[in-house]
């Protein structure tokens, strides 16, 4: 990888620290002692000579130990990774089962890297897994560390959507402080001839939940007795790793000779790791034939070619970069490789201070999807080819109960019932729900309605989905290729909301797969019961007449009064409402004034995630923050209302966000 990317992401070291969760300051912020935690790096063994800066913290991985970690509580995902599957293509020109897409995405600072989320709705809140194959929890730098272990909500909402998270190890270039030492700390053997950081690896994955480590050897000087020690500790960490079910990606950077030498290419000068890893980045310098060849070798070592991620650096250019698509992805026959995004959350990063959650998604949206923003009619010929328009997506909304209140993991409060319980701003991917993945498909003979994300108001969470615009034909949406099965007590729920102009609402059903590629579902329309009046109200559909499994959702707004502003924010499938049981044995694990760690016991049932509210003397209460793990950080409060003592409440939210009943403290100030 060129040095120029490489000075960005060292900068990200001194960048300004990330503010910690809602009622949570950071570092900079707290008094007394720190108890933040922190997303994990490390050393391999060796650690820099000197002091470190300002709120890192040096440590080696040859010394971690699970049980020696006082914050993995906090890091490690809760969530499985789900089984996708592929509906048939909503375009023509999406394939399955040939390329696929990997994003090497940096979403903080390696230190000072929140563990649960911050107060702030300025993040780069990735939403569209369905094109997704593999995600790399990007960064790393000399004065920090270079083994980066992803943080839990970033794992909870990927796994959540069926895509495997890797874990960084970044060797970097000597002109970036790096040093071949590290290199020869990581493939070092113990006395056994096993290479015991290949083991600490797989531990750590397994530990915190994720999916496995992409492998990036860029420090200059070796020799070939240092590259075999390399490819030995490769082939070791990926056999081990695959008794957990975890994976490993190299880069294409070291060669067989030691030294590095960027190939841009699958050859004879880095096949042989290629061969001891799943697949590989192939660095930026590739051309069209060198992407050929690069096929043909693949095949030719009986792999497949998908098996390598073409780079495309999308960090500085992002829809603007210039991209010899038909070299990765060509329309007019099978794609030659997969296609590796670096830094594509450029969508939110290129965007002008002052920023909104809106303006994110709007950026996001258009490089996903393109510019038709309607995958169902991809702009094939515009510069950007948008991932929708080459890969099919794919959805994990295959079982009951399903619901969704829209939540994208970041937002300016926190609703609740259509009532806000925090004025702060927030994100926390882990709370993020499976989302739409054709963002957004429409389907009139009339206006085309504008549909977007919207954080001015919700049911939930922090955004609803609003449809805005004239109505002068009956207009579809697209919202859930789904797999449910239809039983008798099969309902559907919706929770919605006019806001201007009238509607009428049916929801859309289809139990058939469209004819073909591109084709619209088979929708059946169900009548939506409304009562009328203002506000939010929730509208129960038997799925009368129907049998087997619901194949797509959405729904149908018929024209009425007035340009229409409407909301969707939950909609719901089950069988029968469950409830969890509440949480039992929260305590106070430790405490420095206002800065309190809490953690508690799995609650029985079905939960999807935890809230916490801290409780007044007059009966109030607000929503300190939610997490999917059994512990959670709370800092930087005060005693309020006289209080000699403060109180908290814990709650259980189950998959239809059904909530628990509560556990409570007091923690005297």
């Amino acid at each position: 990888m060129n040095l120029s990317r490489r000075a960005l992401l060292l900068a990200g070291a001194a960048a300004a620290l990330t503010p910690a969760l809602p009622g949570v300051p950071g570092r900079a912020a707290a008094a007394g002692r720190d108890l933040q935690p922190y997303a994990s790096y490390w050393y391999p063994d060796s650690l820099p000579s000197g002091t470190p800066g300002a709120g890192i913290t040096w440590r080696s991985l040859k010394t971690w130990s699970a049980d020696g970690d006082t914050d993995l509580a906090f890091n490690a995902s809760s969530v499985p990774l789900a089984a996708r599957f592929t509906p048939t293509p909503v375009n023509s020109t999406a394939r399955a089962g040939q390329a696929r897409v990997q994003s090497l995405v940096s979403f903080g600072p390696t230190s000072a890297n929140p563990s649960q989320g911050a107060a702030g709705a300025d993040y780069y809140a990735l939403t569209h897994w369905a094109y997704l194959d593999e995600l790399v929890f990007w960064g790393g730098s000399s004065g920090e560390g270079l083994i980066l272990a992803p943080n839990a909500p970033i794992v909870d909402a990927a796994h959540r959507h069926g895509v495997p998270v890797l874990g960084n190890v970044f060797l970097p270039p000597v002109a970036y402080g790096g040093r071949l030492q590290w290199t020869r700390d990581l493939v070092q053997k113990d006395a056994t001839g096993h290479y015991p950081l290949a083991d600490r690896l797989v531990a750590v994955a397994a530990a915190y939940g994720f999916d496995g480590w992409f492998v990036n050897a860029e420090t200059g000087g070796g020799d070939t007795a240092l590259a075999t020690a390399v490819l030995g500790f490769l082939k070791e960490l990926k056999a081990l790793g695959a008794a957990q079910g975890q994976r490993v990606t190299w880069y294409d950077a070291m060669t067989v000779s030691g030294s590095v030498g960027w190939q841009g290419a699958l050859n004879n000068q880095n096949k042989t790791f290629f061969q001891a890893a799943d697949s590989m980045f192939v660095d930026f310098r590739w051309s069209q034939s060198s992407l050929a060849s690069s096929a043909t070798t693949a095949r030719q070592l009986g792999r497949s070619p998908y098996e390598l991620w073409a780079g495309v650096d999308v960090e500085a250019g992002g829809t603007n970069a210039s991209v010899n698509w038909d070299a990765i992805v060509p329309t007019t026959k099978a794609h030659i490789a997969s296609i590796g995004l670096y830094r594509p959350e450029w969508t939110r990063n290129h965007l002008p201070a002052g920023r909104t959650p809106g303006d994110f998604h709007t950026a996001d949206d258009l490089f996903w999807t393109g510019s038709s923003l309607d995958p169902s009619r991809p702009a094939t010929d515009a510069a950007w080819r948008a991932p929708a328009v080459s890969v099919a997506d794919r959805s994990t909304v295959g079982s009951l109960p399903f619901a969704t209140v829209f939540n994208t993991g970041h937002g300016l409060r926190w609703y609740e019932d259509g009532e806000v319980t925090s004025d702060t701003a927030w994100n926390h991917l882990g709370l993020q729900d499976r989302l739409p993945s054709r963002r957004w498909v429409v389907r009139t003979t009339g206006h085309r309605p504008t549909v977007t994300f919207d954080f001015a108001d919700a049911w939930r969470g922090g955004s609803s989905l609003l449809v805005s615009g004239t109505l002068d034909a009956p207009t579809t949406l697209d919202l859930y290729t789904t797999r449910l099965p239809i039983g008798a007590d099969t309902v559907v729920e919706l929770t919605h909301r006019t806001d201007a102009g009238s509607t009428s609402l049916e929801l859309a059903v289809a139990t058939a797969e469209p004819g073909a590629a591109g084709g619209a579902p088979p929708y059946t329309y169900l009548s939506v019961p409304i009562t009328g009046g203002d506000g939010w109200q929730t509208s129960t559909v038997r799925l009368t007449g129907l049998s087997g499994t619901v194949h797509a959702l959405g729904v149908r707004l018929a024209p009425g009064s007035g340009p229409v502003g409407w909301r969707l924010g939950r909609l719901a499938v089950r069988d029968a409402t469950v409830t969890p049981d509440a949480p039992a044995g929260l305590r106070v694990t430790d405490a420095d004034g206002g800065n309190l760690r809490f953690a508690w016991q799995s609650a029985a049932g079905d939960v999807r995630h935890y809230e916490l509210y801290r409780t007044f003397p007059d009966g109030t209460r607000r929503f300190l923050g939610g997490t999917c793990q059994t512990a959670f950080y709370a800092g930087g409060l005060t005693a309020e209302q006289g209080e000699a003592a403060a109180g908290f409440e814990l709650r259980a939210v189950g998959e239809l966000f059904t909530v628990s009943t509560s556990a409570t403290i007091t923690h005297t100030w």
